[in-house]
Order: C-alpha cells, then sequence, then structure tokens
C-alpha cells in the first residue's frame, strides 16, 4: 500500500440504496491500520453517471489518478463524520453516524417519511430538520424493537428502520411511556378501566384486560394489542362504550338528566330513561366543556357535569343547526339581521347580531345565544334595533364585520373579521414547541392547536384527532380549489388552518413547531376535505 497517499472518497455511478455505513466503518479502520498515516483529507472526484451514485476509497497522493480499492455501494449522505474528510463546496455534508436532536440533513426527510408510514410519527410535510418529535418517534420504534430507547438514530436503527420487515406501530402488555398513559384515560372515560388509578403509563394486566374488553364489544380482533385500528377506534365517535349509554334506564340517568335541563341542554322532565334526546344533550355538553364528543356518560363528563364551572348551553359561531335558523328569525323580527340571510348558519354577522341585541336589551355582550338571550328573544318585548342598524350577510366571512380586525396575509392581502380574528391568534403561536397530544397554550399537536385556535376565537369546539377532523358533524365542506383564508384544511393524518395566499398554519411534527408555510404538491396530494368555519 501506498505509505504516503491520501484517503479519498470518490463518487461512482451505480444505482444503490442507503445501506452498509457500518461496513464503511469497518473497512475505513482496515485500510488505516495498513498505513503509517491516518485520514489526512478527502473530496469527491468527479465522475457521476447513471441514476445514482456509490462510494469508493482509494489510496493516492494528491496528483496522482485515483486508483479504486472498491466500492461499498454506501450513498454518500449517510457516511459517517470522518475527522478530516470534506466534499465538495456546493455538496450536502455528510449525514453523522448517529442522527440527533438539532441535525440537518437531507436523509431526515427519508427518515421521517418512514416514521410516518409505520405510524410511530403525526403524519406530515417531511422535513430536513431531525427535531424533538422526531426522536420521540425514535425511541417509540427502538422499544416496539427491544432497542435502547435513546431517541438516537445509529446505524442500528437506521437498518432496522429501513428493513422491510419493520414493525408498525403497536403497543402491548408490558410497555411503558406517555402514549400508555393516554390510551389508559380514553379506556377510563370510556369504562373499560374501572379506577383512575389503573392510568399508570404501563402497560399492565388491566390494561391488557381493557383492550381485549374493548376490541371484543366493537368487533376488532382481540389480541390486546392497540396498533393503528384500535388506537383510532378508542377516539372515534362510532366506538361503543362500557359505560352508562343509549338504552339505559336509571336513577344516575335521571340526575343528569336533570343537570342537563338545569345547564339548558335539554327540556322537559327527567325520566331516567338514556334516549337519543339525552344522548344529543351530552354531546352538545361534551363540545362546549372541553370533553371528547362521544354521548357518553363517562367519568370525565359526570366530573364536568357535576362542576360548578360547567359551560351552560349557548348557540355560538361556527354552528349550523334548525336552531340557529330559530334564533336569527328572532333577530330578524326585532331588525337585527336582514330576512334573507337567515341560512342556519351561525356566522360571523348573526354573531354581531347577537351581540347588537344583547347591548340594546341590556345583556352580557358576548356574542352567544344562551338561556338569558333566548329567554328576552322569546319575550315578546324585546327592544327592537336602532333605525338603519339592519345586518347584512348571516354567515360572515372575508371581509365581513367581525371581531379582532383583520390579518395580513401573503402576498398583502388583508383577511378580516372573524377569519382574520383567526389567523391573528393562529400566527402568535408561530415557534411554539410541536408535542404529541399538546392542546396548548405554550405546546401544540396538529390537532390540538386547531382545536387552542378555533376556541380562542369564539368558536366552541371540542377536541378531535386528525382523523375526527374528517367529519366533525359541522361546518362547510369545501375543496382544495375552494380554500381561503380561515379554513380548516384536512390531510391524510393531519391538519392546519389555512392563512391565505397559499400558506397555512400548522404544528407541524416534522418541523418540531408551530409553522407559517406555503401549500405546496405535498398538501394537494394528501388532501382529504376542508372546512368553512366562517361562511
Amino acid at each position: 500500500m501506498r505509505k504516503h497517499g491520501v484517503y479519498r472518497a470518490r463518487k461512482t455511478g451505480n444505482t444503490i440504496g442507503r445501506r452498509g455505513a457500518a461496513a464503511l466503518l469497518a473497512l475505513s479502520l482496515l485500510v488505516l491500520n495498513g498505513c503509517e498515516r491516518q485520514v489526512g483529507s478527502a473530496a469527491y472526484s468527479g465522475t457521476e453517471s447513471g441514476s445514482g451514485e456509490q462510494i469508493a476509497l482509494t489510496t493516492a497522493a494528491e496528483s496522482d489518478s485515483i486508483q479504486g480499492v472498491g466500492d461499498f455501494g454506501v450513498n454518500p449522505n449517510v457516511l459517517p463524520s470522518i475527522d478530516g474528510v470534506t466534499i465538495d463546496a456546493n455538496a450536502e455534508a455528510l449525514a453523522p453516524v448517529n442522527l440527533t436532536v438539532g441535525v440537518i440533513n437531507s436523509v431526515v426527510a427519508e427518515l421521517q417519511q418512514r416514521l410516518m408510514d409505520l405510524g410511530y410519527m403525526d403524519n406530515d410535510e417531511p422535513t430536513t430538520y431531525y427535531g424533538a418529535a422526531t426522536s420521540r418517534a425514535i425511541t417509540l420504534f427502538q422499544r416496539q424493537k427491544g432497542m435502547k430507547q435513546d431517541g438516537i438514530t445509529g446505524v442500528e436503527t437506521w437498518d432496522a428502520l429501513m428493513a422491510a420487515d419493520a414493525p408498525h406501530y403497536a403497543v402491548k402488555l408490558g410497555f411503558q411511556g406517555d402514549d400508555i398513559t393516554n390510551i389508559q384515560y380514553r379506556l377510563y372515560n370510556l369504562g373499560y378501566l374501572t379506577e383512575a388509578r389503573q392510568i399508570s403509563g404501563t402497560f399492565d394486566e388491566a390494561t391488557d384486560t381493557a383492550v381485549r374488553k374493548l376490541q371484543e364489544i366493537n368487533g376488532l380482533k382481540v389480541d390486546g394489542t392497540v396498533g393503528v385500528t384500535t388506537n383510532d377506534l378508542l377516539y372515534s365517535d362510532e366506538v361503543k362504550a362500557n359505560v352508562i349509554a343509549l338504552g339505559e334506564q336509571s336513577d344516575i340517568v335521571k340526575k343528569y338528566q336533570q343537570r342537563l335541563i338545569q345547564l339548558g341542554y335539554l327540556s322537559g322532565e327527567a325520566d331516567g330513561s338514556f334516549g337519543t334526546g339525552t344522548q344529543n344533550a351530552i354531546r352538545a355538553f361534551q363540545s362546549r366543556n372541553n370533553q371528547i364528543v362521544d354521548g357518553y356518560l363517562g367519568p370525565d363528563t359526570r366530573a364536568a357535569m357535576d362542576s360548578d364551572k360547567a359551560v351552560s348551553f349557548a348557540i355560538r359561531i361556527g354552528e349550523q343547526s334548525d336552531s340557529v335558523t330559530n334564533l336569527q328569525k328572532l333577530l330578524v323580527k326585532y331588525g337585527y339581521l336582514s330576512a334573507d340571510k337567515a341560512t342556519g348558519y351561525f356566522g360571523a354577522l348573526t354573531q354581531q347580531a347577537v351581540k347588537s341585541f344583547q347591548s340594546r336589551n341590556g345583556l352580557s355582550a358576548d356574542g352567544m345565544a344562551g338561556a338569558q338571550t333566548m329567554e328576552k328573544l322569546q319575550s315578546g318585548n324585546a327592544k327592537k334595533a336602532a333605525s338603519g342598524s339592519r345586518g347584512g350577510n348571516a354567515g360572515g366571512g372575508r371581509g365581513s364585520a367581525g371581531t379582532g380586525g383583520g390579518a395580513v396575509g401573503n402576498g398583502g392581502a388583508t383577511v378580516s373579521g372573524s377569519a382574520g380574528n383567526l389567523i391573528s391568534i393562529a400566527s402568535s403561536k408561530i415557534g411554539s414547541p410541536y408535542v404529541w397530544g399538546a392542546k396548548g397554550p405554550n405546546a401544540f399537536d396538529c390537532s390540538g392547536f386547531v382545536y387552542w385556535a378555533l376556541n380562542q376565537a369564539g368558536v366552541g369546539i371540542s377536541y378531535m384527532s386528525s382523523s375526527g377532523w374528517r367529519n366533525p358533524g359541522r361546518f362547510k365542506r369545501v375543496s382544495y380549489g375552494e380554500l381561503q383564508a380561515g379554513d380548516i384544511i384536512v390531510v391524510s393524518g393531519h391538519v392546519g388552518i389555512v392563512a391565505g395566499g397559499g400558506t397555512v398554519i400548522d404544528a407541524s411534527s416534522s418541523n418540531g413547531r408551530v409553522v407559517h408555510r406555503g401549500l405546496s404538491g405535498w398538501w394537494q396530494n394528501h388532501f382529504i376535505t376542508g372546512w368553512r368555519i366562517f361562511s
């Protein structure tokens, strides 16, 4: 072997996959052990052909022609970092042996896509940034494989993740983690775990039994494992619970019917029979009291009803129903809204009409039609609107009257009214960290961010996962081409707020924070539906 040569990495033209980084390290050590000097410098040398590249190690002085020792079949972007190795100024830096939080490299996007495909990471447009969310996803994968759980992607973790038989996300007996805590919490509220102390973060025998019961009652394969199907079911409005539900007759049902009547969600007499009217009243209560809307009298819902902080019934912005139509007809009667605008949708101008009515009639002007407002409207002695103050478009939306002034979108266009208020609120959290399961105010996941922003903008809505946003049961559905500022965009496994000018604000797992970015082709390719909140 040449005693004074310089070891240089060069590109050779053959198509290969990302594999064998460990082999490169081993071979490098063998070469170095047979020489009197260590790696002093290296550079990519100019051959590029075919549709891909390989790496070869050479022994040559700088002035000598290249003599290949061997082609390793390694993509240069997954080479380990070795002191003294350099690349062309126009090329990307080699990925380090260990991908850790803070690394920025093109291979991270491939890593994130693989994690998303296997269910360890919330679906998102992949990026080159290895953040805390990526590290957490790697930790979950390492747990699945029985590897050391350090959140670092080294050679062993990379190879295991990219293997054809890499396992999908699934938790089972013996696993521990914050995802287990969330699963147990939901099982508790659905009645499959009976005591709050069973929420421990450890997938124990009680959890295994609860999961099997859930799967049996809901017609799933009974294996005690929470994979994608079982996890989606947990947060679906179609899940069958093991708690007080439709068809039951009991004193406890009567007790909570009385509470629902007191709060304005139910009318008539409490009879202890859990019918569809009671179920709908519970759903309405849950949507206004930060509960998952499932129509069951689970422990969290009962506790919320028992609380002196329980929110009373009120018709709010974003709702569409016969109740809204009746409200609008009364506003028309007293001159607060134009007769042709009683559409059944509670938009920004309906909200403004309610506020005007409340102010003129000595009520708290919160823009929500609660019991006092409805009682006054139906009393027959409400004050009519001042001359010339009749409202216009009941839906409101872009350029309509509303709260919060305006927000400037990409390209300088101003979005005013309630949509502008929503965008301003969402923009205030740009840069906040992405944390799986977080709902604000200082950290968010994608659905938690939309939930928080809408509620801050006065659109009362319960928390829904990204899959729940496929059919939230309200709002107007729009196509991709119809999207406008203030709409909610739903893509496969992800949700965000359209900001106008071809942009979106969302809590991004791949970026590790709340971002304002363009609606790239990724969003269009993964588009499921859009929802018009202010129309």
